[in-house]
């Protein structure tokens, strides 16, 4: 069983790591094009409100409520019986974004007003928002619809085609930053427009998967069907719940547009680093365990659910906390290696290694969650998640209140940093909060492996820590260098730190088939 996961992981992961990888030369271009300028903060509102929908609608309140209630379908149910569901969800979904879509584009002005308030007084920024907003919003319906089909066939187990969808929003982007933003009037309007062509080709993209399962099907507005209502009461109160770190990445934006003019670029290039190892495992693994954890709730098989759940938060803390430990480590090179070109200056590489050492610190903390938050999901359980993530929710506004705003006030270096700092915060509030009701409510019990586990693991990390200190020099140094030398020295310093953290986990004892073991 457990091998069968290791190779779903695998699957999403390598996939996903595709993804990551052209979103990096996504960036690159990004930064070397538009740097960390005023209109390029004005695109990453107008992308990250939509963006920040989809992570709700699609990526999570509607995943974590629709994969469990088609799986259930699935093993209990006729097959024509799970292609209505699919087809009833989709329409009614989709009509309901509809409207959401086209309120949104009307209102585009008031809603940059909402979300990025310093806007209004600075510049153009706020009219150029507006612009962008129009052309991105469509983006919500098109990639809901495709989170859809990518969850009806991550409950088949076709896990590769759904996990590759998102490398063609980075390849389509790509091809408009670099070939079609260079040759137009005002180059971050194409950036924009490429957003809203993606979004178009990922969801035809989802359509032969979908004909293969024989659930590529008509959508139909069937809101009175009971399993459409069902996942409804599942998706609204999971909003909160599985979405805390997106809402706290809007916030802020909403405060970022009062600081200095660049810290929302800033944060962004630094967020993008930390998503690169969340996106190749945690969020992977957070796709396979889901549909697997549904399935033994409907089997009613607690011992595998248990078995299951600490398999997959024993792995992630095997490979989030030196992929944060090497991200701490590595800021400055990071970002001298992958930004520091074009536009994108010595300061703006400082600028950007603040909030990532507060990202990395977070990381743990958001890899832990999206593991802990399908334990709730999959058994259809949501109020403890919502109160779990509406408490993490108003730890990180206060901090953002209580000490963001001020320290910006009183002139305090780098305060941009301090917004990664309390997402990282409300992170592990949510973590701690998650784990504790699994503990409470007897559905999770840790393995004896963990205590011994947990001292590897320390060790391992101390040892490549010291590695990459020696080995990393002064990030200074690394922006004066080519950029040969630069990606010779990055690849240098990854795979030594690898090599000394495997080694050392070698030499205290772990083994592969430890990771297998229920």
């Amino acid at each position: 069983m457990k091998g069968g996961f290791l190779r779903s992981t695998s699957i999403v992961g390598a996939m996903t790591f595709v993804s990551r990888l052209t979103g990096v030369v996504r960036e690159t271009i990004y930064a070397a094009l538009m740097g960390a300028s005023p209109a390029f903060d004005a695109f990453l509102v107008a992308f990250r409100i939509p963006n920040f929908l989809r992570r709700i609608t699609a990526e999570g309140a509607f995943s974590q409520a629709f994969v469990p209630v088609v799986s259930e379908y699935r093993l209990k149910r006729e097959p024509a019986e799970v292609q209505a569901l699919v087809a009833g969800v989709m329409g009614t979904l989709g009509t309901m974004l509809l409207a959401v879509t086209a309120i949104g584009v009307i209102a585009a002005p008031l809603v940059i007003y909402l979300f990025a308030p310093g806007f209004d007084q600075a510049g153009d920024r706020h009219e150029l928002a507006v612009h962008m907003l129009r052309w991105t919003f469509p983006y919500i319906f098109f990639i809901s619809l495709t989170a859809l089909g990518s969850g009806v066939l991550n409950s088949y187990g076709k896990f590769g085609t759904a996990a590759f969808n998102p490398v063609i929003l980075n390849l389509v982007m790509i091809v408009f930053a670099a070939f079609v933003a260079p040759h137009a009037a005002q180059p971050v309007i194409a950036l924009a427009i490429g957003v809203f062509v993606a979004g178009i080709i990922q969801l035809v993209g989802q359509f032969r998967g979908l004909a293969r399962i024989g659930q590529l099907t008509w959508p139909r507005w069937a809101w009175s069907d009971p399993g459409v209502r069902h996942v409804g009461r599942l998706m609204l109160p999971g909003i909160f719940g599985s979405s805390v770190a997106q809402v706290s990445i809007l916030l802020d934006s909403w405060i970022g547009s009062l600081l200095k003019s660049g810290s929302i670029s800033w944060n962004y290039y630094a967020d993008r680093l930390v998503e690169f190892p969340m996106g190749v495992f945690s969020i992977a693994l957070a796709t396979v365990i889901l549909p697997r954890l549904s399935a033994h709730h409907a089997e009613e098989t607690p011992e595998h659910f248990n078995s299951t759940l600490d398999w997959g938060l024993r792995l992630t803390c095997l490979v989030s906390a030196p992929a944060a430990v090497g991200l701490f480590m590595l800021a400055g090179p990071l970002n001298a290696t992958l930004y520091g070109y074009g536009r994108f200056g010595a300061q703006d590489v400082w600028m950007t290694s603040y909030p990532l050492m507060s990202y990395a610190g977070g990381l743990m903390g958001f890899s832990l969650v999206k593991v802990l938050a399908p334990g709730y999901f999959a058994r259809q359980v949501v109020g403890p998640a919502v109160r779990a993530g509406v408490i993490s929710l108003m730890v990180t506004m206060a901090f953002n209140v209580l000490v963001v705003y001020p320290a910006s006030r009183l002139g305090v270096p780098a305060p941009h940093a301090l917004l990664a700092l309390s997402t990282g915060l409300g992170a592990y509030v949510n973590t701690w909060l998650l784990y504790r009701g699994l503990r409470r409510s007897g559905v999770y019990t840790p393995s004896p492996q963990w205590r011994r586990l947990l001292l590897q693991a320390l060790v391992a990390n101390l040892a490549m820590a010291v590695f990459l200190w020696w080995a990393g020099g002064h990030w200074a140094d690394w922006i004066t260098w080519r950029a040969v030398a630069r990606v010779g020295r990055l690849a240098a310093c990854v795979l030594g730190g690898g090599a000394v953290y495997a080694a050392v986990l070698w030499l205290a004892g772990l083994r592969v088939r430890d990771l297998r073991a229920v």
